[in-house]
């Protein structure tokens, strides 16, 4: 299917959209290769079979693991604010 002026011309009127002439010409091609590309890729979709059966799921999270961490002093020393031995930041939300 080609697009004519006149189709975009109703396509503009039914959105409300003014064009001028030349925005006309140019949107006329330019939507002309954009439905073009739609039927190329709704082509290769019609080629591929759909899978009834979805892939079998596997666990992909890794096992736990006890590690030394870093000292909560040497963290707290990088904060640039801490209190009773946490991060502080800034209140943020309303008390009701």
């Amino acid at each position: 299917m080609s697009l004519t002026s006149a189709d975009v011309a109703r396509l503009a009127e039914l959105a409300r959209i003014e064009l001028s002439a030349a925005e006309l010409d140019r949107l006329t091609g330019q939507l002309d290769a954009i439905l073009e590309s739609v039927a190329v890729v709704q082509a290769a979709v019609a080629e591929v079979a759909a899978d009834p059966s979805p892939p079998a799921l596997v666990n992909v999270l890794r096992a736990d693991r006890v590690t030394v961490s870093l000292p909560a002093a040497a963290v707290l020393a990088a904060a640039p604010d801490q209190e009773d031995g946490r991060f502080k930041v800034p209140h943020i939300l309303e008390d009701d």
